[in-house]
């Protein structure tokens, strides 16, 4: 094989890579969105459908259903892990991370369609929690360390803390409107603003502050200043 050959036989393997990763983000993009509507035991044929592909691809990556679900929630994990990034270059800090915050409101919901599999006791997603953590937990760790040192939010906040709080207010209403949630984690973030400061700025000192009525009092007595000079008390 000459090296003209060669090269065109790499540049194939890399389209057909290309092609299947496309094919597999689009078959893990449809699986949520028919767990979520019809929930997680649907079945993959209106997964295949939905994908536009066959069902034998479904079954040639995931061979189990639990390895579909697997394959969703870290696809999912993975796609709100790296909007941390895009985020931050794209905006300002504190910008970037009141967008993440309502980026993880829609992982959250997107999570809850996954629920009942994820909560099955399967031990094929014994896993996914420490997953979880590893790549959201740093994510939402820079945005915080960026934002603090902007003086866009108070120091020392916990990433562990606020992905729970989060996941706290995205409590689902009746008919699944996302608006509350929207407006609850809004004001959450309103309230990490309190008491930021720009690490290293010092607040500035008047330089001839006045001194206080009773020390100005206690001087004068101290100087003589303050003697009473009625009538009754003249010097002699």
């Amino acid at each position: 094989m000459n090296d003209k050959t060669e090269e065109q036989g790499h540049g194939t393997n890399r389209r057909v890579r290309a092609d299947a990763r496309r094919n597999i983000d689009r078959l893990l993009h449809s699986a949520m969105t028919v767990f979520a509507s019809s929930g997680v035991d649907a079945p993959v044929r209106e997964i295949a459908e939905k994908a536009g592909v066959g069902i034998g691809t479904v079954y040639r990556h995931f061979p189990q259903r639990s390895d579909l679900v697997v394959g969703v929630f870290r696809h999912e994990v993975d796609a709100c892990a790296d909007a941390a990034s895009v985020l931050a270059t794209e905006h300002e800090p504190g910008e970037a991370l009141a967008r993440w915050m309502q980026r993880y409101v829609d992982f959250i919901a997107a999570k809850r369609g996954l629920a009942a599999a994820l909560h099955s006791g399967d031990p094929a997603f014994d896993a996914l929690p420490a997953y979880f953590q590893k790549r959201l937990r740093p994510a939402l760790q820079g945005l915080l360390e960026a934002a603090a040192a902007a003086g866009k939010v108070r120091v020392g906040v916990d990433p562990g803390d606020l992905l729970r709080a989060v996941a706290s207010l995205s409590t689902p209403t009746h008919d699944g409107d996302p608006t509350h949630a929207r407006r609850m984690v809004a004001l959450l973030v309103d309230g990490l603003r309190y008491g930021a400061s720009v690490p290293g700025r010092k607040s500035k000192k008047r330089l001839n502050p006045r001194p206080h009525h009773s020390k100005l009092n206690a001087g004068r007595s101290m100087t003589g200043t303050g003697k009473n000079m009625s009538p009754g008390n003249k010097e002699s």
